[in-house]
């Protein structure tokens, strides 16, 4: 949700609009190859349940290069979901949603990645509950690959 990160890897992304996704609840459960959890939206069947995000678009020619930076066939899929705008209009988007083989309910993100989560989240608004209750994952510190130091330059 972070643009600056977002544009930092495909310099055509802009926001559309901020959507929610029905019957899905935000997990950072997705095994990354660094060994943190990233998110994904979990399927809970729950109409109650639903996961806030931000509808970007791209230039078609940049998708290749975004499917690289966020894993493609690296343990997400992509799918053609159906998310809901603030106005209760549906779009239809694509999304990257962790592969069942990737997911690890014990693993906790990196501080500086829920960082960008938190902070797209509120750079686009997204509602106060909902940014309190990403606020409130547990994280773990990336001390080896000095990700944490480095990725504090890249605003949201």
């Amino acid at each position: 949700m972070c643009t600056g990160r977002l544009r930092g890897r495909v310099s055509t992304a802009n926001s559309v609009c901020i959507a929610r996704l029905p019957n899905h609840t935000l997990r950072f459960h997705k095994r990354s190859s660094d060994g943190s959890g990233k998110a994904d939206a979990s399927y809970t069947g729950n109409p109650n349940d639903g996961v806030w995000g931000v509808v970007f678009e791209i230039e078609d020619r940049q998708k290749p290069r975004l499917d690289r930076a966020e894993g493609l066939s690296q343990g997400y899929d992509e799918a053609e979901i159906m998310v809901l705008d603030v106005e209760g209009v549906e779009h239809r988007v694509s999304a990257y949603l962790a592969q069942a083989s990737h997911v690890d309910a014990t693993l906790l993100p990196f501080s500086w990645y829920k960082r960008f989560v938190v902070n797209g989240a509120r750079q686009h608004g997204l509602p106060a509950d909902y940014v309190a209750q990403i606020e409130a994952v547990a994280t773990e510190q990336d001390e080896e690959r000095g990700c944490d130091s480095k990725n504090q330059g890249i605003n949201c």
